[in-house]
């Protein structure tokens, strides 16, 4: 058993704690805590029992993290804040020597780029203090990840080409609307593409590769190669790798929509003035979208996101495709969000039992795939994303 401090009251932490909250032989104490304690106590309230304790934090801050966490005293910290936040609370976690998890790699606020290595860096401090940070521990970033480590260790002995597919065939029935923050995900999706091959990155223009993939149960739908984080660490830790993309799905009206977005200067970062106060055109423009927490009441369909591998095992070349479906009607009638946030908290939350049994425990920075995937894998069909396997398939990639 053990006690964990969670950072952020959006989807994703709804679903964290919720999933925690049932399992109380290894949550023994959990805390939600947000910029605005209201959010954690509505939370708190649904999932009952009094279950959950509840804080105000400003996640910018080091030295209130430092006195939230000397609080509650939590064996690990979740970080399921904004990729802003990261930093700040790896120091704050660094200077009261307590591990940390988080679902998403740092970016800046005044540029448009995500990468690791910011929180790579912390690598020997985190070793000297003798905890633990373990990184990208959601869906994409996380599961895609550990089932390229899966099948790097069951199915192959050499990996040499990685496609991560994602595809979300839901319906909310918005005009517009993002499946998380709108700040965040507006910034990942309009950014420049870019894939590994033969040793060195190639950069494309936004959604300027695209193809029709079939994915299971769904059918057809048109997916585009994008940047996504994972792909990063991926080719750091599986060197045989000669080639590394990530696809995901958008709709003509998505595409139309961000295309006006960026075209009239609402997704720009840089403050302007607007009758004498400062104001960042995105962050506006998150406060008009609709609430991603909002969405699931209505939204039908699936998600389905996976690996298509190809590689050697045993001298003969082989193809191997791993993925989960998961339905946002269900996501919503098990915890009252949409599949993008389940499938981003319960792997957050296995993350922790992971942490918590020791089983993903040793001093230093680490992405989730430099773990045994083993143990994750088996817990991720016992609570609610259950993966399915083909052999030998045509991977259309």
């Amino acid at each position: 058993m053990g006690k964990v401090l969670v950072i952020g009251a959006g989807g994703v932490g709804t679903v964290v704690v919720q999933k925690m909250a049932a399992l109380t032989q290894i949550f023994e104490e959990i805390t939600l805590a947000s910029r605005t304690k209201s959010k954690c106590d509505k939370i708190a309230e649904k999932i009952g029992n009094n279950r959950i304790k509840t804080a105000q934090i400003d996640a910018d801050n080091v030295y209130e993290l430092k006195v939230l966490i000397n609080r509650v005293k939590p064996d690990l910290v979740v970080n399921v804040a904004l990729p802003y936040q990261d930093l700040t609370i790896m120091d704050a976690c660094l200077e009261t020597k307590v591990s940390y998890m988080d679902t998403a790699n740092y970016e800046p606020r005044d540029e448009a780029k995500f990468e690791y290595k910011w929180q790579w860096a912390y690598q020997e401090k985190f070793k000297n203090a003798g905890i633990t940070a373990i990184l990208g521990c959601g869906f994409d970033p996380g599961v895609t990840s550990i089932f390229t480590a899966y099948a790097a260790k069951h199915h192959f002995d050499e990996i040499h080409y990685l496609d991560i597919v994602d595809c979300n065939a839901g319906d909310h029935g918005k005009a517009f609307a993002t499946n998380f923050n709108p700040e965040i995900n507006i910034r990942e999706v309009s950014q420049n593409g870019k894939y590994w091959e033969n040793g060195k990155w190639i950069t494309t223009k936004p959604h300027e590769i695209h193809k029709p993939l079939t994915y299971p149960e769904i059918g057809e739908k048109e997916s585009y190669l994008i940047y996504h984080e994972e792909l990063e660490s991926l080719v750091k830790n599986f060197p045989t790798l000669k080639r590394a993309r990530f696809w995901m799905t958008f709709g003509e009206e998505y595409l139309t929509h961000l295309r006006v977005i960026q075209n009239i200067g609402m997704a720009g970062i840089e403050p302007v003035n607007y009758k004498g106060a400062e104001v960042v055109p995105i962050e506006f423009l998150k406060y008009v979208l609709p609430n991603p927490g909002d969405l699931g009441e209505n939204y039908k369909g699936w998600t389905s996101i996976g690996c298509r591998v190809k590689g050697v095992k045993n001298g003969k070349e082989k193809t191997y495709y791993i993925y989960n479906n998961c339905s946002h009607q269900q996501a919503y009638k098990e915890t009252g969000t949409q599949a993008v946030s389940y499938t981003t908290g319960v792997p957050c939350m296995i993350g922790a039992i992971m942490y918590l049994k020791k089983i993903w425990k040793k001093p230093g920075v680490f992405n989730v795939e430099e773990f045994n995937p083993d143990p994750f894998m088996e817990e991720l069909n016992n609570h609610g994303l259950p993966w399915n396997e083909k052999h030998d398939i045509d991977l259309e990639l």
